[in-house]
This record gives structure tokens, sequence and C-alpha cells, in this order.
């Protein structure tokens, strides 16, 4: 069913793909009532609403649509309330990762794993109960805002040590997203009804191997390419000393032996269904 968008509930609003959104979601006609633990500043069409997902007394807004880029596994919790309040639209994100840390062998990546497709399955049921529509995003590595922990880590590495670590010939081929294109998928989609009660895997509009990535990154911040081999114990240490920085908290081992992995995705739905065209890795 087909439901005129008027008012968005979004949470995340402050991350990096919310960043993009929140202007974008204007720009349609959209007003916009955005989640934030932290007080902000109003703007015509557009108001903050003070409050923390994680709180049991959590009280959702009224609105037509959600567009959840929190972290998914809050959502089962957020949605009741709601599709009690009438919202009959949801849009939310996951990530590919589901299936590139499946095999992992760090305990807390497996966890997440699970948490994550009992979340996807979760939001489904409850939407699909209330007679809403839903769709969920599968984002492959997420950049363009500066604040995530990947290219950001790097240009972070190569800005402070003007060179970067690689473990074996670090061919595993990547497909960066920007937020921005990924926060054009949201506005696409929401009232798009081929988009509806489907998940999509949404890639960047180029692949290449992990140490072409880098070298992208080197170049975005005016440094020649300078790579040092080392072995799998040396990445370990190194991951161990960058994750004692709150940004960068939960880096672990299986980063360094995923760079020989592919992870690779099939965004053609996301094209056919509602003009998703993402743009080549353009870091910086």
């Amino acid at each position: 069913m087909e439901v005129q968008i008027v008012r968005v509930l979004l949470t995340g609003a402050t991350s990096q793909v919310g960043r993009f959104l929140l202007p974008r979601l204007l720009d349609a006609g959209h007003e916009v009532l955005a989640v934030s633990r932290q007080s902000m500043p109003d703007r015509e069409r557009s108001s903050w609403v003070a409050g923390d997902l994680r709180d049991d007394g959590f009280a959702c807004p009224l609105a037509q649509a959600l567009v959840h880029i929190a972290p998914l596994h809050l959502l089962p919790e957020v949605l009741p309330g709601f599709l009690a309040a009438g919202g009959r639209r949801v849009i939310c994100f996951g990530t590919t990762s589901r299936y590139s840390k499946a095999a992992s062998a760090d305990p807390k990546e497996q966890a997440l794993v699970r948490a994550q497709v009992a979340a996807e399955a979760r939001v489904a049921e409850l939407c699909e109960a209330a007679g809403a529509d839903w769709t969920l995003f599968r984002p492959t590595l997420i950049y363009g805002a500066g604040t995530d922990r990947n290219v950001a880590l790097i240009a972070y590495l190569i800005r402070r040590f003007g060179i970067f670590p690689l473990f074996g010939k670090a061919s595993g081929l990547r497909q960066p997203v920007n937020a921005d294109d990924l926060a054009a998928a949201c506005v696409a989609a929401l009232s798009e009804p081929r988009s509806f009660n489907r998940a999509y895997d949404l890639t960047g509009g180029e692949t290449l191997s992990y140490r072409q990535m880098v070298e992208r990154i080197f170049a975005s911040v005016g440094r020649r390419p300078r790579f040092v081999s080392v072995p799998l114990g040396f990445f370990g240490a190194v991951m161990w000393c960058v994750s004692r920085i709150p940004r960068f908290k939960g880096l672990n081992l299986e980063m360094a032996r995923r760079m020989n992995e592919d992870m690779v995705f099939d965004s053609s739905s996301a094209a056919r269904d509602f003009g998703y065209s993402p743009r080549g890795f353009e870091p910086g």
C-alpha cells in the first residue's frame, strides 16, 4: 500500500548518513522529526526530538514514515510504538557485514552477525503484522563524512605515520559507498512501491582491490603511496593500539585477514527499483 509521506521520523540523524539525509528530506518537501540525545537547534520544517532509543521510556512521536539509521538492533524496541501511533513506512539500515563476517573467528563479530540477522527478521515480522511497508538497506563500506572506521581510519594512519601496513597482497575487492548516495537512496525509495518489503545490498559505484583503495586514500591526503608488508601478529598489536582511541573502538585482527577476501555485492535490483546510481570511490 503506497502511503503519502508528509512527516518523517529520523533516527541516527547525526550519523554520517543522517547528515546528508536530513537536508535531502527537507529538499524533497518532507517535514522531519530528528531524534538526538543532544539538544540541537530546530529549523524550518525540521525539529529535534530529545531522547535516547535505548531508554525504555522513549516515546515515538507521530509520523507517517520512520527512517532508522541508528544501529539496527535498537529498532525492534522502537518499532511497536511507531506502528501503534499509525506509522506505516519504515526504511532501515543493516550491513553487508552479516555476510562478510559470518565466518569470522572473533566471537564478538559472530555475536554481532547473529544480532543483525535476528533484528532483520524481527523488523520484517513487526511491520508485516501491522500492515506497514519496510525496506532494508545493507550498505558496503561507508565513507564520506570523515567519521567512519574504514576510510577515515586509513586516512588518519597515513597522515600520522606516512605509511600504511598491508597483510599479504591486500588483493581483496571492495566497493566503498558514499554516505550521500545512501541518503539519496532513502529519499528515492521512501514512496516507491517497488521497494516495499524488500532488502537491498547497496554498493559503491566502483570495485577495486583493498590496496588500490588505500592508494586512492593516499592521493586524497596529498601523500605518495608507501606500504610496508607486516606479519599478522604485528597487525594485531597495531589494531590493539589504535582501538584504544574511542573513535576506533572495536578494531580487531580479523580486519587484517579480510584484506585478501573479496567483499563484492550486487545492487542492480536497487538500480532497477528506485534508480540507485552511486558514484565511484572519491575519498576526501
